[in-house]
């Protein structure tokens, strides 16, 4: 009997020395190290090797390892592999930059459960020792990076090692160049744990490019999307129902009727408030559509949404509507966009005069070379409203020095470090000049969930002037410039800077937040009117 429990014991003791490690263990571990080579080490990062081959043989060695011992022994013959790395005499040489450490980290390296000291002190050797200067896989346009040099497989699902690629691909993008990695709802260490199985099990087109689509959406970013046909004409759909409307109070209103070009009429009216959708609350079709847009907020996640809420691949559409009181079911015909015939509104005014002396402005429309005729025009006015309910065309820095008195710092940025990828530095930036000629009456900004990225940034350059009042809703959430690139054939893109208040604190999915807080309401929108300009003009009124 001590034989038999003595035979059993020493089992258990080789069966746990050897440290199984789990499929996803295995794929989570090479996806960090094919990253890491991919950009610190420097033969690997000048390009001598073609990386992409390399993971496939990796992934396919993968399938034979069952333990600790055998996955170390695999990680270092890779590593040696890749050829005697000279020492960097600069890499431990210190600059001048401040350092924005929030998004870096290498800990990884350091987990004692799954890699050996062996594999650990070489990952530490090559960081120490990393690659400075030119890269193969990362260009500098100005102050963002771009990724280059990878190689395309197309956007059709062929096979569990290419999904895999693009995963890592993407994933590793987002570990050392996303500039609010720290900031997404998910952990992006956990990400990885998530949708390495759900990749694996990807096995048509649809299915891999809702996958590639749900790991987009876990950036939180309002800037990031994927453009998939497959998912616009299989979730979405190509067909609508010939309304436009507007969102609030987690409803819709029916604002506009449009015309077909087969004359027929649709049952809903100007005014409708439409609370269901084919069976499903308007809260319901965002939580639905939710899971593959991404968005930095609920607001934001509306915003981007919303036009997808009657369309539909079926011929028709029930919704339950309000209307006088009443609440009714109708069914409403769709159609293809080529047979919605839509009437153009009159084109809005550059800049106005409104009652008393009152200038406004449409950012969204406005361009540089308007702006001088614009401030002689409205720089006798007692106020002016900025409307940013839109997207402004680079006029920042030619109207801050028209706008503002002096030289105002505005905006913190963080930049992407190329030569310790993961690291951002930080640089505040200025704007105006001294002007003694400046605008000395009250500036009035308008924002909402539409204003985004450049719009944010021209709202904080406004917020300077000492007599400027912010006036709507939260703002997007989303600042910095884009990085736009491919992933699986298809497009995206994700901000590539960060952008925080002058103190540091963020913007990033929280918005700009209004002085005063005004959104539309159901009542409102249904007389027509903008309740964010209307409560503008009475802050105007009131404060002289």
């Amino acid at each position: 009997m001590r034989k038999y429990s003595l035979f059993i014991f020493l089992f258990f003791c080789l069966h746990f020395s050897a440290q199984a490690v789990s499929e996803t263990q295995k794929l989570e571990s090479l996806c960090r190290i094919w990253g890491f080579l991919k950009y610190y080490h420097p033969k690997v990062a000048q390009g001598r090797f073609n990386w992409d081959q390399q993971l496939f043989q990796k992934i396919d060695e993968l399938k034979s390892i069952d333990d600790k011992k055998e996955l170390n022994t695999l990680y270092a013959e890779w590593i040696d592999s890749l050829g005697k790395i000279e020492t960097c005499s600069e890499c431990s040489k210190k600059n001048d930059k401040v350092y924005f450490l929030k998004n870096f980290d290498l800990s990884w390296i350091e987990n004692n459960d799954l890699f050996s000291k062996n594999v650990t002190k070489k990952l530490h050797y090559i960081e120490n020792n990393r690659n400075l200067g030119e890269s193969h896989y990362l260009g500098k346009g100005g102050r963002k990076v771009y990724f280059r040099n990878e190689n395309s497989y197309g956007s059709r699902f062929t096979s569990q090692s290419i999904s895999l690629l693009e995963l890592f691909r993407y994933w590793n993008y987002v570990e050392y160049f996303f500039p609010y990695k720290y900031e997404t709802d998910q952990n992006w260490n956990s990400v990885l744990t998530e949708m390495i199985p759900k990749f694996l099990n990807s096995d048509s087109d649809e299915t891999y490019h809702l996958t590639l689509a749900e790991l987009v959406t876990k950036t939180d970013d309002s800037h990031a999307y994927l453009f998939s046909k497959e998912i616009s004409l299989n979730q979405y759909g190509n067909r609508r129902v010939p309304v436009e409307y507007s969102y609030a109070e987690g409803k819709l209103v029916v604002t506009k009727i449009n015309s077909t070009a087969f004359k027929e009429k649709t049952p809903l009216l100007v005014g409708d408030v439409i609370y269901d959708v084919n069976g499903k609350t308007i809260p319901q079709l965002v939580n639905s559509f939710g899971k593959y847009v991404p968005a930095s907020n609920s607001w934001g996640k509306i915003e981007k949404v919303k036009s997808h809420f009657l369309s539909t691949n079926r011929d028709s559409i029930s919704m339950k509507i309000e209307r006088g009181g009443h609440n009714l079911s109708i069914t409403s015909r769709t159609y293809f966009a080529k047979d919605i015939i839509r009437t153009q509104n009159k084109s809005p005014e550059n800049w106005k005069l409104l009652e008393k002396q009152i200038g406004y402005v449409n950012m969204g429309i406005l361009k540089k070379e308007d702006l001088d005729m614009m401030y002689k025009n409205l720089q006798s006015t007692r106020a002016i409203i900025f409307d940013l309910r839109n997207y402004p065309n680079q006029t920042i820095e030619p109207l801050s020095q028209l706008i503002l008195p002096e030289i105002a710092t505005y905006y913190l940025f963080t930049f992407p470090e190329t030569d310790y990828p993961g690291k951002f530095y930080s640089r505040k930036n200025i704007i105006g000049r001294r002007n003694k000629e400046y605008y000395k009456d009250d500036v009035v900004v308008l924002v909402n969930e539409s204003t985004q990225s450049q719009a944010e940034t021209t709202a904080m350059m406004l917020r300077q002037h000492p007599k400027a009042k912010l006036i709507g809703s939260n703002t997007s959430g989303a600042n910095g410039d884009v990085i736009t690139f491919k992933i699986a054939g298809l497009d995206t893109r994700f901000t590539g800077l960060g952008a925080y208040y002058p103190d540091g604190r963020e913007t990033q999915r929280i918005g700009i937040i209004p002085d005063i807080i005004v959104k539309p309401t159901i009542q409102g929108i249904r007389e027509g009117k903008d309740e964010v300009l209307e409560r503008a003009l009475l802050y105007i009124k009131t404060n002289n």
